[in-house]
C-alpha cells in the first residue's frame, strides 16, 4: 500500500511540476532577413530582444534567421515564423496575386538609407547631366528611386549615363577609382570607404527619402496570426517603437548594443551611424499611408507588376496595432511622421 501511494503522490508531483512548463506558451517567432545583426535601424528587431524590450511588451520572441526575402516567405507560409520582415514588392506581389493573406504591422526601417555620392566636381545635382552614373541594374530600386530624386532635383534623368556594375560595395569602388562620376550607396558604405579624397555626399540621406518617400521593407503576419495572436503582434510592434525612441533620443545606447552585436565593426564607425540615424528611427512605428501609396506607384511602374491586380494600401496594411502603441505611449512629433 505504502509503495502504491508512494508512486500515486510522486506522480501528482511530477504533474504539478510540469504543469507550468505545459501550460507555457510557444515563443511568438521573428523572422529575419539578416544572418547578423545589420548595421541599418533595422538592427532594432534583433536589439530589442537582447535589451528586454519586447519581455517589457508582454512578448516572447524568438529570432528566426534566414536569408533573404523569399525565405522569409517561405518561413511565414509554412508556419514557422509569426511575423517576417519582408520587401514591399514581395508583399504587393503575394497579396496582388491571392498566393497570402497578408497584414504590414510596423516597419522598424522603412527606408533604405541611400544616398547619393558623386566627384567634388560635381557641385549641384544639375552638375550631373551627360555624366556617368553606377547603378546595380536598370530597373533595380536604386536605379529607379535615383532618377525619382534627380528629375525633382532638375536633372535631366534620360540624360545620364547608365553603367550597370552591381552591389553597393562595387559601385563605392567604381566612383573611388573614378570609373563613374556618381552612384547612389547607403550611408553605411559611404562611411565605410577608407578613402573618401575628392567625393562628397550630393544628396545626404534625409533630403533622399524626403524625395522619394520609398518604404522598403516592413514586417507583416498573415491575417490568421494577426487575428489569434494578436496579443503578441501588439508586444512586438510595441517593443520595436520603444527601442526605437531609446535609440533615437540616445545614439550612444545603440552603438553599445551593437559593439557586442558586432564587434568586428570599428566603434567610431558605429558612432557616425548612430548619428547618422538620430532622425531615421521608426518612433511612431514607419508605417505613413500616404508614403506606402507613393510606393505602390513606384512599384506598378515596374514590368514585374504590369498584369498585377492593383492592390491599395487599405487592402493590406493594417496601422490598429501602432496606433494601439501611440494610444498609449502618444506621438513623437518631429520624427516618422504617421500621415494620420
Amino acid at each position: 500500500m505504502k509503495t502504491i501511494a508512494a508512486r500515486i503522490l510522486g506522480a501528482a508531483l511530477m504533474a504539478v511540476a510540469l504543469a507550468p512548463q505545459a501550460a507555457r506558451a510557444e515563443p511568438f517567432k521573428l523572422i529575419v532577413t539578416e544572418t547578423e545583426t545589420p548595421l541599418v535601424p533595422n538592427s532594432v528587431a534583433d536589439l530589442a530582444l537582447g535589451l528586454g524590450y519586447y519581455k517589457r511588451a508582454g512578448v516572447d520572441v524568438q529570432l528566426v534567421r534566414v536569408q533573404q526575402t523569399p525565405s522569409a516567405v517561405a518561413a511565414l507560409r509554412s508556419g514557422e515564423g509569426d511575423m517576417a520582415n519582408i520587401a514591399i514588392d514581395t508583399a504587393l506581389q503575394l497579396v496582388g496575386r491571392d498566393q497570402m493573406k497578408l497584414k504590414g504591422v510596423v516597419s522598424p526601417d522603412k527606408a533604405l538609407p541611400f544616398l547619393v555620392a558623386a566627384k567634388k566636381s560635381i557641385a549641384t545635382p544639375k552638375d550631373l547631366s551627360g555624366k556617368v552614373f553606377g547603378v546595380a541594374r536598370v530597373g533595380s530600386a536604386d536605379y529607379t528611386l535615383s532618377r525619382v530624386v534627380l528629375a525633382k532635383l532638375g536633372v535631366d534623368v534620360d540624360g545620364l549615363q547608365y553603367l550597370s556594375i552591381g552591389q553597393p560595395p562595387v559601385r563605392a569602388q567604381s566612383l573611388a577609382a573614378g570609373r563613374i562620376d556618381a552612384t547612389t550607396i547607403s550611408i553605411g558604405i559611404w562611411l565605410a570607404m577608407p578613402d573618401k579624397t575628392g567625393l562628397h555626399a550630393l544628396v545626404d540621406q534625409t533630403d533622399f527619402y524626403k524625395l522619394a518617400p520609398f518604404v522598403s521593407k516592413l514586417n507583416v503576419v498573415t491575417a490568421q496570426v494577426a487575428k489569434t495572436k494578436a496579443k503578441e503582434v501588439a508586444g512586438v510592434v510595441r517593443g520595436i517603437i520603444m527601442a526605437s525612441r531609446d535609440f533615437a533620443r540616445n545614439p550612444k545606447l545603440w552603438v553599445a548594443a551593437m559593439e557586442k552585436a558586432r564587434p568586428d565593426v570599428k566603434p567610431e564607425t558605429l558612432e557616425k551611424l548612430g548619428e547618422a540615424y538620430r532622425k531615421e528611427w521608426s518612433v511612431n512605428g514607419g508605417i505613413n499611408l500616404d508614403e506606402v501609396k507613393f510606393t505602390t506607384d513606384t512599384e506598378y511602374r515596374s514590368p514585374d507588376f504590369k498584369d498585377l491586380r492593383r492592390v491599395e494600401p487599405q487592402e493590406w496594411i493594417d496601422t490598429s496595432f501602432i496606433d494601439g502603441v501611440l494610444k498609449n505611449v502618444g506621438t513623437e512629433r518631429n520624427l516618422d511622421p504617421t500621415g494620420r
